[in-house]
């Protein structure tokens, strides 16, 4: 498995900042609410986050050593997928509202609900994003004793995350 790429985080971050953009203007021209997410979108983004959270810390605990239970394969891979699909997830929120509070700068006040919700959706989304990414470094396993040869291929891809996560 490969681990992020802070291009293609920074495209989909872009490209969540235009889609908000232009649909907030579109929306507003013809007479539509702003499309941002309500506040109680961040239960859901919090549940998300900590469930991540929680999972990376099991993964942690394992390839540190300070538990002798043995992670499963596959929910060390799947661990991993959900880190970088929080991370993802929370770029293109981010994004979203970004461009939305972009568009919002000249024609609402900062003391409006829409710009507050964006900002918090900012927020909750940032959130998201460092917790997948420190997720995603849970999930490498630590350097082998260089003086032991089959220290080196045992146990970790080529990518340096746990055996079973590719």
């Amino acid at each position: 498995m490969n681990s992020l790429r802070p291009l293609w985080v920074f495209t989909v971050l872009v490209i969540g900042v235009v889609a908000g953009y232009g649909l907030q203007i579109v929306a507003t021209t013809q007479g539509y609410p702003v499309p941002v997410l309500h506040w109680t979108s961040l239960v859901t983004m919090g549940a998300a986050a900590l469930f991540t959270l929680i999972m990376g810390i099991r993964i942690k605990a394992f390839t540190s050593g300070r538990t002798q239970k043995r992670v499963n394969p596959i929910a060390a891979a799947r661990t991993l997928v959900l880190a970088q699909a929080s991370v993802y997830a929370g770029t293109t929120i981010a994004g979203w509202h970004g461009g939305i509070l972009l568009g919002l700068l000249a024609s609402a006040p900062m003391s409006s609900s829409v710009v507050k919700s964006s900002l918090v959706m900012i927020g909750g989304a940032l959130v998201m994003v460092i917790v997948g990414w420190v997720v995603e470094q849970f999930c490498k396993l630590p350097p082998e004793d260089p003086s032991d040869p089959e220290a080196k291929t045992k146990g970790k891809d080529d990518q340096g995350y746990a055996a079973g996560t590719n």
